[in-house]
This record gives structure tokens, sequence and C-alpha cells, in this order.
């Protein structure tokens, strides 16, 4: 038997949980104006019933203040050819600057909250929030999903949707990074 040393450097504590997705995020106020902002601390909660978040910081983020309103937003997954679009969109804010407009992206009427989907994201996810918890620089708007739509070619033969063909990406150490490559399937290690 070889023994393995391996040395590991603690560090203070930190949000390095990788990978985690990158979305854009639709929501709308009152003057029914949409907006794009740019999330990548997003996720699963719950699956019965589905159940997401996504955590915007208050200060300063246009759209923490149109989901609070609303008390709805759209998630939608980009996939990895719109990097720069998705970068823009975290980068600028909805209250100066028409980011539909200067994107070019496509915002569609969704079937269930007054935010739009974006025509051009492979998958959207239509929400509604049902709690909002305050962690500190952040608030966590968790949501239960109302209706998932995706984009007709990014689905297969059977109708399932099609990672390779969806394209996601995920946002590590702030970089954009590819997610490629099966692994395995749920359970495969039970295989003999």
């Amino acid at each position: 038997m070889v023994a393995i040393t391996i040395r590991k450097i603690t560090k203070g504590p930190a949000t390095v949980l990788l990978p985690i997705p990158v979305v854009l995020v639709t929501s709308v106020g009152e003057n029914g104006k949409p907006n794009i902002i740019t999330i990548a601390w997003t996720g699963v909660m719950n699956s019965e019933p589905p159940a997401v978040y996504v955590s915007v910081r208050p200060q300063g983020r246009h759209s923490y203040g149109l989901i609070k309103e609303s008390g709805e937003y759209v998630i939608n997954l980009p996939a990895a050819a719109q990097a720069k679009l998705v970068d823009y969109c975290g980068k600028v804010s909805g209250s100066k600057v028409d980011k539909f407009k200067e994107t070019g992206l496509t915002p569609v009427p969704a079937a269930h909250v007054k935010a739009p989907l974006i025509a051009e994201c492979p998958v959207n996810l239509e929400c509604k929030v049902r709690q909002v918890v305050a962690l500190g620089s952040h608030d966590v708007f968790i949501a239960d999903v109302l209706a998932v739509h995706y984009n007709e070619d990014v689905l297969d033969e059977k109708g399932r949707p099609d990672l390779d063909k969806i394209g996601p990406y995920s946002y590590c150490l702030n970089e954009y990074r590819l997610m490629s490559g099966k692994l395995g399937s749920f359970g495969y290690s039970n295989k003999t």
C-alpha cells in the first residue's frame, strides 16, 4: 500500500463553492420596464414543490427593488456563447441603461409572471417569491417555480433537455468556465 501525503493550506472563510451557475434574472416594476441582472448566486432549494433562489445585494442593485416590489422574477439560463452579453448585464445598472436594447436580447411574455423571458436563453424558469431572507451583504429570494420553458432546439428526440445543446457555464473565482464532459449518470457507481 502506498502512503499518500496531501498538504492542506487553510484560508479564512470565503464563498468558494465551485462551480456556480451563471444566470440572467429578469424582473419588472410597476412602470412595466423590464430589467436584466447577472446572478451567480443561485440554485435549487427544493424538489416538491420545485423551489429555487437568487441572492441579490440590496445596495446599488436596481433589480433588487424590482424583485422586492413585484415578488416575481424569471431565471434565464444563458448559453456559453452569450457570455459577453451576460458579463455586460452584470457590469451596468438597469437604472441607467435599457439592457434589452443595448444587448439585443428579446423580452418574451411569460405565462405566469410579469417579468419577461429572454428568448435567446435556452431555458427560462418563471418564479414567484415565497420568502425573503436577509443574510447580511445579500438577501435571498426563495421562490416557487411556476413554469419552465425550453427553446425547442435544445431538447433531444425524447423531449428532454440536452446539456450539450444548452451549453451552460459557471462562474468560478471571477472567471467564466465551461461545464463540459459527462462523467457518469446517477447510480452508475452501483453498476458492475
